[in-house]
């Protein structure tokens, strides 16, 4: 027997061990199909957020819905190393240690950034268990593990080899926070409050001069040239000549170039071929010279002449103050401009000049695009729009810079000897090898994740059996980090799709719509929410409050709701258990069903049918919806209320049966209550997350007159509280189907005065009529109405022939008619019509009562 109440923490603290020691998460079964998922890779660097949260949630419930439908279901566990933010992590917790993190040998620093791992390891593990997620953990990876490393250095060396990875001189995102490079998809643009400095630039010989705007002063030390548009005519005839570096006062050519846009600011730029993308490619066409005039920790260098050592920001102030008393300055225009900012320190980005490896994008980009034509080999997202995201980005990609200057991560595979470089998984054979320093980012190695993880480059039986994924499931916002680079080195290196399906969701957001942040305060700990209202609550919420590739807003008296729910289910749960007596599979029979029997297996039966559709579709919200209004609906407000009436062995069985498949379908989403709740009845399998799921059984369609029975009980009830009738009132009828069914009718109404309306001889009472299709009733009642109730029954009348006027007008209206669509117009008619027939009962009420 359940308890009298569902304690969440103690089945959910006892059940996980159990399902897990037992076996029930392994795969394996060869003689089932396969279907497998790797799991996103939390990086070790703390608590799991409630992104990850909603990512694994959507994943278990597919695990436990095909587990369930007879597949061998592998789903992978595995964690990321995550490199800026991990050293960041360890670097601080050092400095708290008193130790200089730079001033440590690399190995000795690598033990401690191992130790952080293996200790936040293990509070992700704790937390996937509170999730109830149910890994495979004999499969689990960690991107820095010897077998994922050494697929990282061959992916390197063969890409290499063919010439897609390169080694070069380009301007790159620089951090100057964490002291790394970062690819573009790690910049984050924030609007930011600058100026435009307008500065003179004297002509050779002259006392003219180019007016020069600028964002950044303080690169001028770095300028080689100025820019004009060769068809400007205000500038074209000074191309050759030179001007005076102001502050420097040295000579730079004035040069023609397309990038001078001649209706953008004064049509003349400054070109500083170190410190700006475009002014690279400006440098490269006129064979500028390139000189770095920024440190890597974002203070002025010796070029920077008496500037040298100050913050760049600092340099831009005193800079600014120089030229205005040196009267180069013109105007200082204040606007608001985006700049860029470190996706992990928040650090302005420096666009740096600096030697880094960097991936050849263009032929790997075109191939996913050509696959993407390809209906049978293509990815497929859910929702389809999201597919235009990772083609727009193959299309316009850009060489990616890969190396980063850090300590944690996977060391690039290249050594150097002079001038001499090597390339390869081992190290050179001979003395005076020096291994590159750097690393490579991480989404290099999580790029190879899906393959990695079942052995690759080995032919094992887990890449044979497993691979290409069926699934994948990750935010928007991941798609240029993760999803893109997935697929181009899948195909790369595989020849396949990495995943056949890429499920998307959106961000979650707090209840006003803001996007979560440290700085708002409005962050959610899901083992907080879980600790108050349990895992399913929480899992329940996530998968089923929003619709595919949309935000979520996060709303606690919704986790509540779906708390209210369980509860609901658990109650009811308990009512079966305590009304079947001592049932046993013997007893089970669906023979000689009553009426609200057949009802209760039909509704399951299209549930069941309809549920199966939307999860094979991915459309959790639906399946949510579907399945909450059949537990609360069909099945506690009405099945188990009419159960009552004749609680015999088919009864009883039909309890059972539909509690089972309400509980299996569940399931997915709520794993530890719908698991207790299930070994509790008589007739079960050793654990439900092993059991057969529903499917539609053809047996299970009936055709009963119930639906009609509880709209005249609806009726029934909704006018006896609004007239606040007692038990005296008698409800006549002419329908033969409540004649066939005037037991139950009595019973669930507690109701003896149900009379056919050729048996009834009116007195002096007043009547109130309701129709339930084409059959009229009538309730009679003593006449007790008040004034308030009867001004309460003439506003109502008013409400009746404004709305029935406004509709008529609409659907009058031939231009509606046509343009709308066909089920909207349709809705309007039945509305007008039921709103006609309240209006008439209500006139004829007043008639009475007056």
């Amino acid at each position: 027997m359940l308890d009298k109440k569902y304690d969440h923490k103690a089945v959910e603290e006892k059940k996980y061990e159990e399902w897990k020691n037992k076996g029930y998460f392994a795969s394996g079964d060869l003689g089932k199909k396969p279907y497998a998922i790797v799991i996103p890779p939390p990086n070790v660097t703390g608590k799991l957020h409630l992104g990850h949260a909603w990512d694994t949630t959507l994943q278990d419930i597919m695990i436990r819905y095909k587990r369930m439908n007879g597949y061998d279901c592998l789903w992978l566990p595995g964690m990321d190393h995550a490199g800026i933010a991990t050293q960041a992590k360890v670097d601080k917790r050092l400095k708290e240690m008193g130790i200089k993190p730079r001033e440590m040998a690399r190995e000795e620093w690598l033990k401690h950034a191992w130790v952080w791992k293996d200790e936040y390891a293990s509070t992700i593990h704790e937390q996937w268990a509170k999730l109830g997620l149910s890994l495979d953990y004999n499969k689990e990876r960690f991107t820095l593990d010897e077998g994922l490393s050494n697929a990282v250095k061959k992916v390197f060396v063969d890409l290499y080899n063919k010439g897609l990875i390169y080694r070069g001189e380009r301007i790159i995102n620089w951090d100057p926070e964490q002291m790394t490079a970062l690819s573009n998809e790690e910049v984050i643009y924030k609007d930011d409050e600058g100026a435009f400095y307008h500065l003179k630039y004297f002509i050779e010989g002259t006392n003219d001069y180019l007016e020069v705007a600028t964002t950044r002063p303080e690169t001028l030390f770095g300028d080689t040239a100025v820019a004009v548009n060769p068809d400007d005519n205000r500038y074209k005839h000074l191309i050759g000549k030179n001007v005076i570096l102001p502050v420097v006062n040295k000579l730079i050519p004035i040069i023609g170039d397309e990038h001078a846009d001649p209706e953008f600011g004064t049509g003349a730029v400054k070109i500083t071929p170190a410190h700006d993308p475009n002014d690279f490619e400006v440098g490269n066409r006129h064979n500028l010279e390139r000189i770095v005039v920024i440190n890597p920790d974002a203070t002025m260098n010796e070029n920077a002449l008496s500037y040298s050592g100050l913050d760049r920001f600092d340099c831009r102030k005193k800079l600014v103050d120089d030229l205005k008393e040196a009267n180069l300055l013109i105007k200082v225009e204040p606007m608001v401009h985006s700049v860029g900012h470190s996706e992990r320190s928040d650090a302005i980005v420096e666009p740096y000049l600096s030697k880094q490896w960097f991936v050849k994008m263009r032929p790997l980009a075109d191939r996913v695009l050509e696959n993407q034509k390809n209906k049978e080999t293509k990815v497929n997202f859910i929702p389809e729009r999201y597919e235009k995201t990772m083609n727009h980005w193959m299309e316009i990609t850009y060489d990616w810079c890969i190396s980063r200057q850090l300590w944690w991560g996977h060391r690039i595979p290249a050594w150097y000897k002079d001038e001499e470089v090597y390339v390869g998984v081992n190290p050179p054979i001979g003395d005076g090898w020096v291994q590159d320093s750097d690393v490579l980012d991480t989404w290099f190695s999580s790029a190879l994740w899906p393959f990695s993880t079942m052995g690759w480059p080995n032919v094992t039986s887990d890449l044979e059996r497993y691979y290409p994924n069926d699934l994948l499931v990750t935010g928007y916002d991941i798609i240029p980090f993760w999803v893109n680079r997935m697929t181009f080195q899948g195909l790369e290196f595989t020849g396949k799709r990495p995943f056949k399906d890429c499920l998307i969701h959106g961000l979650i957001r707090d209840k006003q719509g803001r996007k979560m942040s440290k700085s708002l305060g409005n962050g959610v700990d899901p083992m907080d929410v879980i600790d108050n209202y349990g895992a399913d609550s929480l899992r329940y919420f996530l998968a089923t409050s929003t619709a595919s590739g949309m935000d979520l807003r996060y709303d606690e008296e919704k986790v509540k709701s779906t708390w209210n729910f369980i509860n609901k289910l658990w109650n009811a749960s308990r009512f079966v258990l305590m009304n079947i007596g001592d049932f046993t599979s013997s007893d089970y029979t669906l023979e000689n069903l009553s009426i609200a029997d057949k009802w209760i297996l039909s509704k399951l039966n299209t549930t069941v049918s309809k549920v199966k559709k939307h999860m094979d579709s991915y459309d959790f919200n639906v399946v949510g919806t579907e399945i909450y209004n059949f537990v609360w609906d069909n099945f506690c407000d009405w099945y188990i209320e009419l159960s009552k009436f004749n609680l015999n062995k088919t009864t009883s069985s039909v309890l059972i049966k539909v509690l089972t498949d309400i509980l299996k379908m569940l399931h997915p989403f709520m794993p530890y209550v719908t698991e207790e709740i299930y070994l509790k009845l008589p007739i079960h399998d050793v654990s439900i997350m092993i059991s057969n799921y529903p499917i539609y059984n053809s047996n299970f369609e009936f055709d009963t007159d119930l639906d009609y029975i509880i709209e005249a009980i609806k009726n029934v009830r909704k006018i006896k509280q609004e007239n606040n009738l007692g038990k005296n009132y008698y409800l006549v009828y002419d329908s033969e189907i409540i004649t066939n069914n005037l037991a139950i009718i009595k019973f669930m109404l507690k109701l003896e005065n149900i009379i056919l309306k050729t048996d009834f001889k009116l007195g002096n009472l007043a009547s109130i009529n309701f129709n339930v299709g084409k059959s009229v009733f009538t309730i009679y009642y003593e006449k007790n109405n008040s004034k308030e109730e009867l001004e309460k029954f003439e506003k109502e009348k008013i409400r009746l022939i404004d709305s029935i006027e406004r509709r008529k007008k609409l659907l009058s209206n031939s231009n509606y008619v046509s343009k709308a669509p066909s089920n909207i117009v349709e809705a309007e008619k039945l509305s007008l019509e039921k709103e006609e027939i309240e209006l008439k009962l209500l006139i004829e009420k007043l008639t009475i009562e007056k």
